[in-house]
């Protein structure tokens, strides 16, 4: 399964930030969301991504200041969001260290146009500077990159079904994912087969959870969350 290039959202709006969320996942990316600066350094702390749209106006630290801490520290491109249109505000951005600036309101196939224009312009990384994420789940280690899974030193065995949303809610800790997105993006590149119903999709939750949780009846690492989905919590 081949899921696209991970972004993070950077949006005080929850409404915002989930739209663009499902809108970006459903044209091929992961996407995950941070409500404020605190939030979004947090999982910048423990994951990389490979672009961020980050909202300029937000209450306690603004984008702006966000971002060019970020820039110091990484050249991960940075697509700003702001309310703001005039020519010094653009400027202000893009000498933050920003790679690109829209100005809300803004179409949603135009917010694709420039993430894809900015990644086409990235160079790949190199394969040597790769290093390997994990995420902990009591005494289960799942490695990101490789998307394999521990207990101990002992390797759990994932089904390909099980492998595919393990990678999902890893590119999204902490957010809850719907039912439908997590069809959607297990029936995108799948091949052969019946396509992956929800109800299917509920089962394999169940399957995974016997692997991962201390109690599957009550489950503290794959969530549900009621009337949003499904959410990894990791430690």
């Amino acid at each position: 399964m081949d899921i696209g290039a991970h972004l993070l959202i950077v949006d005080d709006d929850e409404r915002i930030r989930q739209l663009l969320q499902k809108f970006l996942m459903r044209n091929g990316f992961m996407a995950s969301g941070a409500r404020d600066a605190a939030h979004a350094r947090k999982l910048l702390d423990g994951l990389s991504f490979d672009l961020i749209v980050l909202d300029v106006m937000m209450p306690g630290e603004d984008g702006l200041s966000l971002c060019r801490d970020i820039r110091a520290e990484s050249t991960t491109p940075i697509l700003l969001l702001t309310a703001k249109g005039e020519s010094e505000d653009r400027i202000e951005g893009l000498e933050a260290g920003a790679d690109d600036y829209l100005a809300k309101p803004f179409e949603p196939k135009e917010l694709l146009l420039r993430i894809n224009a900015i990644l086409r312009r990235m160079p790949a990384p190199a394969e040597e500077s790769t290093v390997p994420q994990v995420l902990h789940l009591g005494p289960i280690r799942y490695d990101i990159e490789r998307g394999e899974m521990f207990e101990g030193q002992e390797p759990v065995r994932l089904t390909a079904t099980e492998a595919a949303l393990m990678r999902i809610f890893s590119h999204q800790p902490g957010e809850a994912i719907t039912r439908a997105d997590l069809v959607s993006l297990l029936n995108r590149d799948k091949v052969g087969g019946e396509p992956v119903q929800e109800r299917a999709v509920d089962v394999q939750i169940t399957r995974l959870r016997r692997k991962i949780e201390v109690n599957p009846k009550q489950p503290r690492y794959l969530q549900t969350v009621r009337g949003a989905g499904y959410m990894l919590a990791p430690d």
